[in-house]
């Protein structure tokens, strides 16, 4: 229970933010799961259109914070390092 003013506003913050990063964070896990499925199921060209929406929205999370720079920019880099190697198999 915050004892004044200042700290309550800093809970109702506190949870606000906490809801807007869940839910920021969920939407990128969806999508790279959709990504990574793609990648198993030898579309490697829909696979890269999907790598550009997934790159793009791991910049969004870390520009507002939801994500740390150096984070977004691993991730980013893993996906992309997955997507060329399934396209160097010749998968299309």
């Amino acid at each position: 229970m915050p004892n004044t003013p200042s700290a309550a506003k800093r809970v109702k913050q506190s949870d606000r933010n906490r809801s807007r990063n869940r839910a920021q964070k969920s939407m990128l896990k969806t999508e790279t799961s959709k990504l990574i499925a793609l990648l198993a199921a030898g579309s490697v060209d829909a696979a890269k259109k999907s790598l550009s929406t997934v790159s793009k929205k791991i910049d969004q999370a870390a520009a507002k914070g939801t994500l740390h720079a150096n984070t977004a920019a691993r991730r980013k880099s893993r996906l992309a390092r997955r997507v060329n190697a399934t396209k160097g198999k010749g998968g299309g």
